[in-house]
């Protein structure tokens, strides 16, 4: 079935509302805005670094695109928002086909295999193997965060992967704060891990989660956060800074005594940030750092050992 657009330009605060209105209203399969400034020199930077709110909440002029099942449809939407007397400063551009592409093969292309170690692999699953791939995890994209492709997530399977064989015979227990795709307790899994809980506030995360655990043969419980419960002798989370200095306290509890946390989502700069919110608790250290990245990690102090009297 061939598409059609209605790209028209809106100034910034009638995007939201004029999106809004799009899908709810006039039946559009999907709807994306871009800065009509876009390679000029009035380009708009509109979005902050990670875990920073953004300066503002659309370009001072936009083009919005949006995707209908016929031309009919786009012809009637044009037509009923131009009617709108709170519509003023909307100009439609153009109604036109959507290009027909090969999204499958598009998407595919853009996600090869990805080094983490040496011999350590996550691979998707149109591809085969390189050589050198002696541990090999299957991860398609799909809803959730995590890929592999991100530094944050590279260093925090890299972490997992280069633990010792007799570290990781110790993870007994495990919990992915923030799974995501799964991809970091399903790394601990492939390294040996068991008994591990993997947590999401995203229903659409748990789903990828459970999905690729089974791709690779991983047993694994991917819950909502409240299925966290007790000590851990591996606790990971790759979210940002602010929800991970919010979350010390909740952390902390999780990692039993001789356990390691390992968290990644911080840029360099917020390294102190960090090493404050838990030094209650544990002490943070910077333990990898790529592309502005940080992985940071601490182990919890055994209890001393009481050796009875003589």
């Amino acid at each position: 079935m061939a598409l059609s657009e209605l790209v028209l330009h809106a100034p910034a605060h009638l995007v939201e509302d004029v999106s809004d209105a799009l899908v709810d209203q006039l039946d559009a399969v999907s709807v994306s805005v871009e800065d009509a400034d876009a390679h000029t020199d009035a380009e708009q930077a509109l979005f902050g670094e990670p875990g920073m709110p953004a300066p503002s909440g659309a370009w001072n002029r936009s083009v919005l695109r949006a995707a209908f099942e016929t031309e009919e449809a786009a012809t009637q939407a044009a037509t009923v928002l131009l009617a709108q007397d709170w519509t003023a400063g909307i100009r439609i551009k153009a109604i036109q086909p959507v290009p027909e592409e090969d999204w499958v093969r598009l998407t595919q292309a853009q996600f090869e295999p990805v080094s983490i170690t040496e011999s350590f692999w996550v691979v998707p699953s149109w591809h085969e193997p390189p050589a050198q791939a002696q541990q090999v995890m299957r991860l398609d994209p799909g809803m959730a965060f995590g890929t592999g492709t991100h530094p944050t997530t590279r260093m925090c399977l890299r972490w997992i992967a280069t633990r010792s064989a007799l570290v990781q015979s110790a993870w007994s227990r495990v919990l992915d704060y923030g799974c995501g795709s799964g991809i970091l307790a399903i790394g601990a899994g492939l390294c040996g891990a068991r008994g591990i809980d993997a947590v999401d506030i995203d229903p659409a995360a748990v789903q990828a989660t459970q999905a690729n655990a089974r791709a690779n043969g991983i047993t694994l419980n991917a819950a909502l956060p409240d299925a966290a419960q007790g000590e851990y002798a591996l606790v990971v989370a790759n979210i940002l800074a602010t929800p991970l200095k919010l979350l010390a306290p909740l952390l902390c509890r999780h990692v039993q005594p001789g356990g390691h946390l390992v968290m990644a989502g911080i840029l360099a700069r917020q390294a102190q940030e960090l090493k404050d919110a838990y030094a209650p608790w544990l002490n943070l250290q910077v333990s990898d750092e790529e592309d502005g990245w940080i992985l940071m990690t601490a182990q919890h102090a055994k209890a001393p050992t009481l050796h009875p009297m003589a």
